[in-house]
């Protein structure tokens, strides 16, 4: 018996935009509904498990490797697949969202691949949705070269052998796309239509230019959210008749669940699994939302102060490195998210020493790339590679056999010498009220005091506030953090914002939402699992 027909999917509550009808075609929407069909419900059950799992972490307050699933760790003799040969050089990577100016910045920053990012990188408006695929599209066909009306700069592609790789990344698990409904009203989940509409336009595209569907899979929990990924990559692959294992995927280990199922996350997608990558805002966010009611030993201090040389840090990347060297995959390094000023070489001067130091360190560690988020670090990342690995495309002969990461070392943040200060408790609320304004904008990637941001700068920043709160803690100056002085340090936030910019870009802003937002996640007792569900429901267009 044949499978039904799928729902015809409804575009709903969204302006019709220039060329949308080439993203949402209707042999595209087709795929959507089928992907929706089969696997949306599964979505919904593993998001029901994720908060059982939290739950438990929450009675326990400790995580362990999977008993269940000892054997896959212990099997010497399995594999991922080897990595096709766009993929074998990843030494650095730039991530960005996927805007006009910056696909053509990032294709020709120098770097090896470019994360194009729907993800944390990009507020998902209707417009960001559909113009990114649309100048993906635009790209591979060499149709984007453009002139900035503003300022008269012409943007044009270098040759196709000098153009980055793209590694797509789609939105996480938890993420609707209310513009996409099926005939019950359903929204299809934004993981799937991004990663359907780029599959499905690209997927042929890209083998005929000797790459492929490439991904990088935000927010994975657990193995079973990586089987779900790999299960959709099987059926879409069967769906446009292209072999399997064309797609390959990257899973950003950036959830403290994800850290003890890194070999299972690697076995799931082995036919389709091209190396896991480590986080830091994310995997830092994850510690706080799941021990966030543990005690005093689980309170973080400022989140610049937890830099990747804290010991559980250690132990989490080098386990990382360990763990795909053994399986045959790359370990991809975290971001360095400076943004270089024009007006003051100081700032560049130490910034960058700060930038080489962190990619020295993780070349010496045995990463095979790093993450950069502007064209300008892209050479300093390149040289702290270069220098260790010469012509080699990557070090994953290097096991690491030397590592030895037991369970309580992931989560040993009383090893931390540094506690929270007052001027973190500030920095916090500044970054956190600044990132949600230009969110609320619909931009996902902000420069905010010479750091790249993004949505996952706004989590730990809501965060730790709460965490912070319910913890009682007393902070540098004496005073304990409380809603009240939460309350107080944002009132000055807003009133500092105000004088900066003047009472016309004040008014015309989102500043005061930003706020209100803000404060309701950071000091609810009901902790939002992502700041990005409430914000969805307050984003325009």
């Amino acid at each position: 018996m044949s499978a039904p027909a799928p729902s015809p999917l409804a575009i709903v509550d969204a302006e019709t935009l220039p060329r949308q009808e080439e993203v949402l075609s209707e042999t595209a929407l087709a795929f959507l509904a089928e992907l929706h069909r089969r696997f949306t419900p599964r979505r919904d059950e593993l998001l029901a498990r994720r908060a059982e799992r939290r739950a438990e972490i929450a009675r326990t307050s400790t995580l362990d490797f999977l008993p269940e699933t000892a054997a896959i760790r212990a099997d010497d003799s399995w594999k991922v697949a080897p990595a096709p040969p766009a993929l074998e050089d990843r030494r650095v990577e730039i991530t960005g969202p996927t805007d006009r100016k910056m696909t053509v910045n990032a294709l020709n920053s120098g770097a090896k691949v470019w994360l194009a990012d729907f993800e944390d990188a990009s507020a998902p408006t209707w417009e960001n949705v559909v113009t990114g695929q649309l100048n993906l599209i635009d790209a591979y066909t060499r149709g984007i070269d453009f002139t900035d009306e503003r300022t008269g700069k012409t943007y044009a592609l270098r040759p196709d052998e000098e153009l980055a790789t793209v590694v797509m990344r789609p939105r996480g698990w938890h993420l609707d796309e209310r513009h996409l409904t099926d005939a019950g009203g359903t929204p299809v989940p934004g993981a799937l239509v991004d990663f359907g509409l780029y599959f499905f336009h690209n997927a042929k595209r890209l083998l005929d230019l000797d790459k492929g569907p490439y991904f990088y899979l935000p927010k994975t929990e657990s193995h079973l959210e990586a089987r779900l990924w790999n299960d959709v990559f099987v059926f879409a692959q069967d769906y446009l008749g292209i072999p399997r294992g064309t797609v390959r995927a990257t899973v950003l280990i950036e959830t403290i669940t994800a850290a003890y199922e890194m070999e299972e996350i690697l076995y799931e997608l082995r036919d389709h699994a091209s190396g896991l990558n480590a986080g830091r805002w994310d995997y830092l966010f994850s510690i706080v939302k799941n021990f966030r009611d543990a005690g005093p030993g689980f309170v973080l201090p400022d989140r610049n102060a937890v830099t990747m040389t804290a010991p559980f840090m250690r132990a989490y990347t080098e386990l990382l490195v360990r763990t795909c060297h053994r399986r045959g995959a790359h370990a991809i390094g975290g971001m360095a998210a400076f943004i270089p000023s024009r007006r003051d070489e100081e700032v560049n001067k130490v910034a960058f020493e700060k930038v080489k130091a962190d990619k020295d360190r993780e070349a010496n560690d045995g990463f095979d790339g790093s993450w950069v988020a502007h064209p300008d670090l892209v050479p300093i990342a390149m040289e702290s590679f270069d220098r260790v690995l010469g012509d080699r495309p990557n070090q994953k002969d290097r096991l690491r056999e030397d590592v030895d990461v037991k369970a309580e070392d992931l989560i040993a943040i009383g090893s931390l010498d540094a506690r929270p200060t007052y001027a973190g408790l500030v920095n916090a609320v500044q970054v956190g009220i600044r990132y949600i304004e230009a969110w609320l904008r619909g931009l996902g990637a902000v420069a905010i005091f010479n750091l790249m941001e993004d949505a996952a700068t706004a989590e730990i920043s809501r965060s730790q506030i709460w965490q912070w709160i319910n913890a009682g803690v007393v902070l540098d100056n004496g005073e304990r953090v409380t809603a009240e002085l939460a309350r107080k340090v944002a009132a000055e936030e807003l009133s500092d914002i105000r004088a900066e910019i003047g009472d016309e870009a004040f008014t015309a802003g989102n500043w005061q939402q930003a706020h209100d937002l803000l404060l309701k996640v950071a000091l609810d007792e009901d902790y939002a699992d992502f700041l990005t569900l409430p914000a969805y429901e307050q984003l325009k267009g």
